[in-house]
């Protein structure tokens, strides 16, 4: 069984989710964007041995502790699709446009596409690309607990914005109703920010995919 901790993080409010297996306690840790401090404090309170960093796409808010968190605990990045190198090796000129503390470029030890698994402890997530937001997004499921881990794809009533370098509405339509949307409705959906949602809930009502918003 898998242990969700979700931790807001940076002047974004990102939520970095922390995993965990219930039996054997060993975590990973989704989009780890910032207050290292408060990451790590988050592991020990769930006593959690952290396996490994997961990336759903290369901005700023989502992947700024990434290095140093990989550093402090001797274990991998993986993620996300290749697509988001050019926004990985950006990452001076985001600190420097968003304000936020630097964070050095890095190479994940590992990239992931469509189709992909990752196992840690006795949970095995399933990788699927979703560009839209990004070039080389990817999200994370859970089938067991019936989870996804959406990064920025997908919002409570919201999309994920498209107006950055790489950005394409209609690809990004087309990856939530291909890889989300074709999941049981009872699936719950974790957003990089905001509130918790469902399936079924934003496929009944959410505007940027019903077509009322386009």
């Amino acid at each position: 069984m898998l242990d969700v901790f979700t931790n807001p993080v940076t002047p974004f409010a990102q939520n970095a989710n922390l995993l965990v297996c219930q039996t054997t306690k060993h975590a990973a840790i989704i989009d780890p964007g910032g207050d290292i401090e408060k990451l790590i404090a988050a592991i020990n309170s769930a006593n959690a041995s952290l396996k490994a960093i997961l990336l759903t796409h290369g901005h700023l808010d989502h992947v700024g502790a990434a290095k140093q968190l990989a550093e402090t605990y001797d274990v991998d990045i993986v993620g996300p699709h290749l697509g988001d190198k050019f926004w990985l090796d950006a990452l001076p000129r985001q600190s420097e446009m968003f304000n936020f503390p630097l964070a050095e470029v890095f190479t994940p030890n590992t990239w992931l596409a469509d189709g992909d698994t990752f196992p840690f402890g006795e949970i095995t997530l399933e990788v699927r690309f979703t560009p839209g937001h990004t070039p080389g997004h990817v999200i994370f499921i859970e089938h067991d607990s019936k989870r996804i881990f959406v990064g920025d794809v997908l919002f409570n009533g919201s999309v994920g914005r498209t107006d950055f370098p790489g950005g394409n509405a209609q690809q990004l339509k087309q990856s939530i109703e291909s890889q989300i949307y074709s999941l049981p409705e009872d699936y719950t959906v974790y957003p990089g920010h905001g509130p918790t949602t469902t399936v079924g809930h934003e496929k009944r009502t959410n505007p940027f995919t019903s077509g009322r918003f386009g």
